[in-house]
């Protein structure tokens, strides 16, 4: 088959059985990962920029030749950058300094116009705070009006879920052959969780949020120690509009250095490169085996690319 461009290669990403990793951790279940760090832009945003793009040319929000613009961690400013430049969309993400320096590097290679914020006083490079994000956030809204262009606004736009309710979701079920029994993910903008879970919670299978410890806004818990490593989620935003209504059975918690040791797991055992919110994902995964869902099939994205994070402290003794 030829594709027209990269925008058809979005989505359909395989499903792997993790059973090195699950033998490693010792739990009793299946791990069924979708490694979404395979689409063009090395990340399951692809998707979301892919739908919110569409749906906004079909509807005329977003005229021809119309500049785009959007805040991010780095994984959707990728995908908005590889849609608009092969639509015709000048793309300028704003992304806080927090974030790692790879993901500004690769938007920019992609074409886009990349603003970068100064993080909020006390800041620590690596770790992207609520505060760090209200400043990409208030920079997003003024140069969204003094270019005349449309916000992509991932954490609003109902084109966000649309895209993992009308595809992870069904690659899922379709994939495993209606085998899995639970979802969990890691929350950013909520989208992924709230679309997959539309498709997959009315079939039986049970959907988690994964929210980084002391950062625990959905969950209602403990959220007096926000700082962590986890790029592009974690942000302590308990009224996500996303999430409004989703069919979701629970939330779980991780630390970073628990997603820092399983995302190094999972490259070790299974040779999957993942990055730090793919290692959430697997320790949430692995605790829920461990607890109120042993011996049941669990599925998780794999978010993005390792090679995202080469300057951070993930693989900082990898050599």
């Amino acid at each position: 088959m030829i594709l027209t461009s990269a925008i058809d290669a979005i989505g359909n990403t395989p499903l792997i059985d993790l059973t090195r990793a699950c033998a490693a951790l010792g739990v009793e279940g299946r791990i069924l990962a979708k490694p979404d760090f395979l689409l063009p832009g090395f990340s399951k945003k692809d998707r979301a920029a892919r739908a919110i793009i569409q749906a906004a040319r079909e509807s005329g929000a977003l005229q021809p030749g119309q500049p785009v613009v959007e805040l991010t961690s780095g994984n959707m400013g990728t995908g908005l950058a590889i849609v608009c430049g092969i639509l015709g969309h000048p793309f300028i993400a704003v992304m806080s300094r927090g974030n790692s320096v790879e993901r500004a590097r690769m938007m920019a290679a992609l074409g886009a116009e990349v603003e970068l914020v100064d993080q909020a006083p006390g800041g620590v490079p690596g770790q992207v705070s609520g505060a760090d994000l209200a400043l990409v956030e208030e920079a997003t809204q003024r140069i969204t009006r003094d270019r005349d262009a449309f916000r992509a606004d991932q954490f609003g736009h109902p084109g966000n879920p649309a895209a993992h309710e009308t595809g992870t979701g069904p690659e899922f079920w379709d994939q495993s052959g209606g085998t899995i029994e639970v979802f969990a993910d890691f929350v950013g903008s909520g989208g992924t969780l709230a679309g997959t879970a539309r498709f997959l919670a009315p079939k039986g299978v049970r959907c988690y949020a994964v929210e980084p410890r002391g950062a625990e806004a959905i969950g209602g818990g403990d959220t007096r120690h926000p700082d962590h490593p986890i790029q592009g989620g974690g942000y302590g935003m308990a009224d996500l509009v996303h999430l409004r209504d989703a069919p979701l059975s629970g939330t779980l918690t991780v630390s970073g250095e628990q997603a820092r040791d399983h995302a190094r797991l999972l490259a070790r055992t299974e040779g999957l490169f993942a990055g730090y919110s793919s290692g959430a994902n697997l320790a949430a995964a692995a605790d829920l085996l461990r607890g109120p869902e042993r011996g049941r099939t669990v599925g998780i994205v794999l978010c993005d690319s390792g090679l995202k994070y080469l300057s951070t402290d993930l693989w900082a003794d990898a050599t």
